[in-house]
């Protein structure tokens, strides 16, 4: 949940693995001018006292979030942040613009802006001129300055490295938002991810806090009833919400979402950047392998680090993150406490090395935590290359599953033979998660380990297609990005595919391991969609994204396809409309999806 790493990080994270005794830190807060005279309010927390920490000159590290700082203080710096609290540093949070207790009016993703006047402002600008007024006003500090932050702040620490201050010295984007149409919170390649975003807006545009939305009624139900966004808008009067708006009439990749999008911006690496993602973030985890992707390639320095780990949203950054899940499915980690390993290993060496010049940071590219294994892996570049080969899961007839390994041989599956067909029925979507479904953030929501329920929930199910593998007789590991190939028709004129690789273990449990959505009528161009022509066997290839997991001896590999995902994400009409948001419920017909030899998940493994 977004909302957790503002106010409730600072007064709820447990206390873990802290080096030596934390400074008293003192309170204080300040209204910071920007260069548009508007002023943003911030509060800063420094060690007090006569000891040497309190007189020492320090560097600052910096977040800036739209969640609300009046709940930092000091006992919270060191509950959250207890390594580096303990260290010494001036903590520093800041309200965005529009957002508690700052000025101004409040932008979801400022864009960035070419700046051609004085009074031209986006989150790059705010950042410099706090930092400005931070080195002028803040007593001993020493002149550098770390910039972090997880989802929403995650995009503002990368805003801290684009046009940096001279000053910033070190960035970690955790889970940042990054491209919100083509992989983040709003969109996922087209589909709209329908209950985040009628949660989302209202909880940040509606007001200038953000209590949550908290309805009562199954949002499955909720969200058939109203049949399409336009309608359930209308219905929670948000219509006229700034993205709201842009939802409504902007559902494709128009130029407001790529204005948003932040990989445009990062074609250099301006400072060292330590990017960090969990392998089942359920809001953010696109944001960082794509900023990672973005900025690797210019990575002279060799600067720029990633961490990939088998958490939520932001659950590296609290508890000992030894397992993860809830009611519906559980996945333990061999009692490696990955989140304090994270916290003690990467992060804090990270920052303590950059600003203060300690040794320890020893990562030279990315760290990857391999599940199933349960170790730490290392690697020079993401995906990795050095030691893999290419391998394949190819979808056989019957409903098999075909490893195909560097020295495995495959049998040629005709692309013209059909491996499966279902019907899809827009009337009775396939439920992402366990009904009931409530709010995002509302009371009793189970959305933050949804990632993680054991899929056999949807057992028995006629509209999908499983294809499963035998049990193993030795160990087989994915790693690196993995791409689905799917070769597929319809007797409708648009359809979604979700394809889910999940683990299947001995008990029966289903855990999915990467998974994913496309909308086919951005099959061509994401920014210009057309129909799909009924019946013809089209090809769609996209991303299901990172993994790194190990299927154990015992266990079986399975690959799910269906057709919606709701009602997280909008029902597909199967009827091509120009604007889904408002399809009548006319539009939404019956189909018969056929899936063809040649589809298939694409991956790396070791040799």
């Amino acid at each position: 949940m977004k909302r957790s790493f503002g106010l409730a990080i600072a007064a709820l994270a447990l206390v873990v693995g802290c080096h030596g005794q934390s400074p008293e830190y003192v309170r204080s807060e300040a209204m910071i001018p920007m260069r548009d005279g508007l002023k943003l309010h911030a509060v800063i927390l420094r060690p007090a006292g006569s000891d040497a920490q309190a007189a020492a000159a320090l560097p600052f590290l910096m977040e800036r979030t739209p969640y609300g700082v009046d709940g930092y203080t000091p006992k919270g710096v060191a509950r959250s942040k207890p390594e580096l609290a303990a260290s010494g540093y001036i903590f520093v949070y800041e309200d965005i613009r529009g957002r508690y207790g700052s000025e101004g009016t409040f932008v979801m993703n400022r864009p960035v802006v070419a700046h051609t006047a004085k009074t031209d402002v986006d989150e790059t600008t705010d950042t410099r001129d706090t930092i400005d007024w931070l080195l002028k006003n803040v007593k001993n500090n020493d002149g550098k300055v770390g910039v972090l932050g997880i989802s929403y702040p995650g995009f503002l620490a990368m805003m801290a490295g684009i046009d940096a201050h001279p000053a910033v010295k070190a960035i970690s984007p955790q889970a940042p938002m990054t491209d919100i149409w083509l992989g983040d919170d709003f969109f996922h390649n087209g589909a709209f991810r329908q209950t985040y975003g009628f949660d989302y807006v209202q909880q940040l545009e509606a007001q200038k806090t953000d209590v949550p939305a908290d309805s009562k009624e199954d949002q499955y139900d909720f969200f058939l009833k109203n049949v399409n966004f336009s309608g359930a808008a209308k219905s929670a009067k948000m219509e006229n919400l700034p993205t709201a708006k842009v939802f409504l009439s902007s559902p494709s990749y128009v130029k407001f979402w790529k204005d948003m999008a932040v990989e445009y911006h990062l074609g250099k690496v301006e400072v060292p950047t330590l990017e960090v993602g969990g392998w089942w973030d359920q809001e953010d985890m696109w944001g960082t392998q794509a900023e990672y992707a973005a900025l690797h390639p210019h990575d002279t320095k060799h600067e720029v680090f990633m961490v990939l780990g088998p958490w939520n949203h932001g659950g590296w950054s609290r508890g000992p993150g030894d397992s993860l899940g809830g009611d519906f499915g559980k996945v333990s980690f061999g009692g490696v406490k990955t989140g304090e390993e994270y916290r003690n290993k990467f992060e804090t060496p990270f920052f303590e090395f950059y600003l203060k010049g300690k040794p320890g940071f020893d990562l030279k590219g990315v760290a990857s935590f391999r599940t199933g294994e349960n170790k730490w892996e290392r690697y020079d570049v993401w995906p990795p290359k050095t030691g893999f080969s290419n391998a394949n899961l190819n979808f056989a007839p019957d409903g098999g599953l075909q490893y195909c390994g560097a020295s495995t041989d495959c049998k040629a599956i005709l692309k013209t033979a059909v491996t499966a067909s279902y019907i899809a029925d827009p009337a009775d979507p396939i439920p992402y998660r366990h009904r009931l479904v409530q709010s995002t953030y509302g009371t009793g929501s189970k959305w933050r380990t949804w990632l993680v329920e054991d899929q056999r929930f949807v057992d028995g199910r006629k509209d999908l297609a499983e294809f499963k593998g035998e049990v193993l007789d030795k160990d087989v590991t994915v790693t690196g990005d993995v791409m689905a190939d799917i070769f597929a028709s319809t007797t409708g004129t648009d359809a979604d595919w979700i394809v889910k690789l999940i683990d299947v273990a001995p008990d029966g449990q289903q855990t999915m391991i990467v998974d994913e959505i496309f909308r086919g009528r951005y099959r061509k161009s994401f920014e210009k969609p057309e129909p799909i022509v009924a019946n013809k066997v089209e090809e769609y290839k996209w991303s299901l994204h990172g993994a790194d997991h190990t299927f154990l001896k015992g266990h079986r590999m399975m690959v799910e396809v269906q057709s919606s995902w709701f009602p997280l994400y909008d029902r597909n009409p199967q009827t091509y409309v120009e604007n889904i948001m408002e399809a009548p419920a006319s539009a939404y017909q019956k189909a018969t999806v056929k899936i063809y030899g040649g589809s298939r998940l694409e991956f790396v493994t070791p040799q």
